[in-house]
């Protein structure tokens, strides 16, 4: 047997085989020409295949963002158009004295505190936004459409409770107005001027005891008619009453002028009868024969009856009317009584 340092021996003794030039071409020669072009090719499809691929998968991507920020955007326009957040609006104005639920009042106040107040909130989703910025909108949208859903439900709650404390106080009206009706129908019998107005209350409270539902407006408009049939009634009972207060004051006119007139001719028929009586009481004097006096044949007038007399009596004593001792003083050619 050989040893191992012998057959290393004979190993490095060994020349290198050396391949002719013949050979290598022989070798280039078995190797196809279409093969670099085929792997290139290959790289090349397996490149561009990569690039379709992520393309298709990042427009997919974006497609979906769209149609998602589309989606959400749609659900919150219809929570947030101006019919709807007018709405929004009323209800916020509700004061807690108008409601039956004060609570109701404060839960809309929290809830448009929350959606950040009652305006149209601006959600872009366009075609040439990116993916990422499509996924932000609708993240938006999605959370806006439920701070608006709360306020929509708050909103409801609050036009109920209103609604609900109208209707009440619309029925509650009613009831007082009807009573007020049957009232004045009884005290106005045989009191107004035209009893037509009597017959049209009669009808307005008919019509107002068939009112029934939950519409306030029906009750307030029950209340609005009987109101009108009230006043007319009223403004009958007026004229009425005015038209007796002038006939009144007529006839108590024409009782005084009656009066007066006969006091008047009462008046006139005493004065009358005075002097009637006046003219038969008064008898001329006519002188006896022994009255007549001798100068003149003139007769004496009769002594007439003392009266007082409170002229001057220096007077009566120049015009000799003096008497005395109750007798006449003669004057000078004028005759004397006897005695």
């Amino acid at each position: 047997m050989e040893s191992s340092s012998d057959l290393v021996k004979g190993e490095a003794s060994t020349p290198p085989t050396v391949v002719p030039e013949d050979e290598k071409a022989a070798s280039r020669k078995r190797r196809p020409k279409w093969l670099v072009p085929l792997v290139v090719a290959v790289v090349v499809v397996v490149v561009v295949a990569g690039l379709v691929g992520w393309h298709l998968v990042e427009s997919h991507r974006h497609d979906s963002a769209l149609e998602s920020c589309n989606q959400a955007a749609r659900s919150l326009r219809g929570k947030t158009g101006s019919a709807q957040l007018a709405k929004y609006q009323e209800a916020s104005g509700v004061k807690v004295n108008q409601v039956k639920d004060a609570k109701t009042v404060t839960d809309m106040s929290r809830s448009v505190k929350a959606a950040g107040g009652l305006k149209p909130p601006t959600i872009q989703c366009k075609a040439s936004m990116f993916t990422s910025e499509l996924n932000t909108e609708a993240s938006k949208a999605k959370k806006l459409d439920g701070e608006y859903a709360a306020v929509s439900k708050s909103a409801k709650a609050v036009t109920a409770s209103r609604d609900a404390k109208t209707l009440e106080g619309a029925k509650t009206a009613l009831n007082a107005k009807k009573d007020e009706a049957s009232k004045l129908l009884g005290d106005s019998d045989g009191k107004v001027a035209d009893n037509a107005t009597r017959d049209d209350l009669q009808t307005a409270m008919d019509q107002a005891g068939q009112i029934k539902g939950d519409k306030a407006k029906a009750y307030q408009e029950a209340t609005n008619s009987l109101q009108v049939a009230i006043d007319r009634v009223n403004a009958s009972m007026q004229a009425k009453s005015q038209a007796d207060q002038q006939a009144a004051a007529q006839a108590a006119q024409t009782q005084a002028s009656q009066q007066t007139a006969k006091r008047s001719k009462s008046s006139q028929q005493g004065l009358s009868s005075s002097h009637s009586r006046g003219r038969r009481g008064y008898t001329p004097s006519r002188p006896t024969t022994s009255q007549r006096g001798g100068g003149g044949g003139g007769l004496a007038p009769a002594p007439a009856t003392p009266q007082e007399d409170h002229s001057n009596w220096r007077e009566r004593l120049q015009n000799g009317t003096v008497s005395n001792g109750g007798k006449p003083v003669c004057q000078k050619g004028q005759a004397c009584g006897i005695g």
